[in-house]
């Protein structure tokens, strides 16, 4: 095999690779070998036509398209590994000869990865972020827990208020007729949550128990049914139970129920603590991204085209990824949100402009600050992994071949990068 490189114009390239005509007949002869079963002559028993024959009648030709895709992935696999330019985009392939007893040549148009000038990345001036946890953010956070841990009691001698859990029966009608979709029993309905049309709930407030309360309410002009936007509409309603909300007294036995302590102050603290550590870990976050931004806004480099469209290929699967997790296909995404894949690839643009220019100018400061992983380094976050995944460290380990670990290794000098731009900025 031989690999010819040309440079062209925005960072891309050609690379032109011949494959031996020894090779393109091994491929040719093996599609052969795979489709002769399927190949019928009079004359000759299925599967039986020799390979001259189905090329006679057929055309030489006739193999050329499954030996090319057999012969071309390890080609170009062959060529990227012989390749001594950094390429950064999948390739767009182009046949060029494809003929028995020739070479098999073809072009691969690739982005390479572009040249950064780097701007400052030292002393960047950031904002200083304020990590002071008040006491009105840990009172807040013991309420969500009392919240939490309420209980539901029932209520019987008193009528509907603000925030009662209620049970009803309810129909509708319009113009006096009732409407598809406007009747429900036993129907649970929290008072104040907004999960009826607006005015609805508010009218039940004061409804006793087993007495028919008559709601007046106004459909919104965006409803989703045509036939009810912007009609007035009367409900029919009968709350058949109420239950109430009961929080929990604060005290040390509500600290010794929801954590480890035996006494509210001590709970208090916790929570302090946690609040700050959770601030802190942001803040950290905050002033990282401020300062890749910051490098990023002084420095200069030409992506090209085809590196920007791999990135946003990788996020649009990565986001497929996150909705599988959650039980959804991209094509039930589409239907829910009423848009395509052209749509969603369109909308990842901006972010993957920003992530490949972060990574370049990170890669940029490694290099010039000689930042590097060592095995050590390796060890450590095989085993940070393996923690969090709850499994042995040779497990994980198992999982990365050679590319792998040299991927690995790759984040590993970014986030060390990362740390080093933080830590030498300005906070002001």
């Amino acid at each position: 095999m031989s690999l010819q490189v040309e440079k062209l114009e925005k960072n891309m390239a050609k690379l032109t690779i011949e494959v031996a005509p020894e090779e393109l007949e091994k491929a040719i002869e093996k599609a052969y070998q795979k489709n002769k079963k399927k190949i019928s002559i009079p004359g000759f028993r299925k599967g039986k036509v020799p390979r001259q024959m189905v090329e006679r009648m057929y055309g030489k030709e006739v193999f050329y398209e499954d030996a090319v895709n057999d012969l071309l992935p390890e080609a170009y696999a062959k060529a990227l590994d012989e390749c001594e330019e950094d390429i950064v985009s999948s390739p767009k392939i182009d046949v060029v000869q494809v003929e028995s007893g020739q070479p098999f040549i073809f072009t691969a148009e690739v982005a390479l990865k572009p040249e950064v000038r780097l701007g400052k990345y030292k002393g960047v001036k950031v904002d200083k972020i304020d990590t002071e946890v008040t006491d009105e953010e840990v009172d807040a956070r013991i309420e969500e827990e009392r919240q939490r841990n309420a209980r539901n009691i029932v209520v019987e001698d008193r009528p509907v208020k603000d925030g009662d859990m209620t049970v009803l029966d309810f129909e509708g009608f319009v113009d006096g007729e009732a409407f598809e979709g406007g009747k429900g029993e036993d129907y649970s309905l929290t008072i104040g949550s907004g999960a009826f049309i607006p005015g609805f709930e508010e009218q039940l407030i004061g409804a006793e128990i087993g007495k028919e309360t008559e709601v007046s309410v106004t459909f919104p002009e965006d409803y989703h049914a045509e036939d009810l936007k912007g009609k007035a509409a009367v409900f029919k309603c009968t709350v058949k139970e109420i239950k109430e909300k009961e929080l929990p007294e604060l005290d040390d036995e509500f600290a010794g129920e929801v954590s480890e302590f035996e006494t509210l102050a001590e709970y208090r603290e916790d929570v302090r603590k946690n609040l700050t550590e959770n601030k802190e870990a942001e803040a950290k976050r905050q002033k990282e991204d401020a300062v890749i931004d910051a490098i990023v806004n002084d420095s200069d480099m030409e992506l090209p085209e085809p590196m920007i469209e791999t990135q946003q290929r990788q996020m649009v699967d990565e986001f497929a990824q996150r909705m599988r997790m959650q039980g959804l296909t991209l094509e039930q995404y589409y239907q829910f949100t009423g848009s395509n894949y052209d749509m969603l690839f369109d909308q990842t643009r901006t972010q993957a402009e920003k992530r490949i220019k972060s990574r370049l100018v990170l890669e940029a400061v490694a290099e010039k600050e000689n930042i590097e992983a060592s095995e050590e380094d390796y060890t450590k976050e095989i085993e940070r992994m393996a923690e969090m995944y709850q499994t042995e460290p040779d497990k994980v380990r198992e999982m990365f071949n050679e590319n792998g670990k040299k991927d690995l290794m790759a984040d590993i000098v970014i986030q060390k990068a990362i740390e080093f731009v933080r830590d030498n900025a300005a906070e002001q």
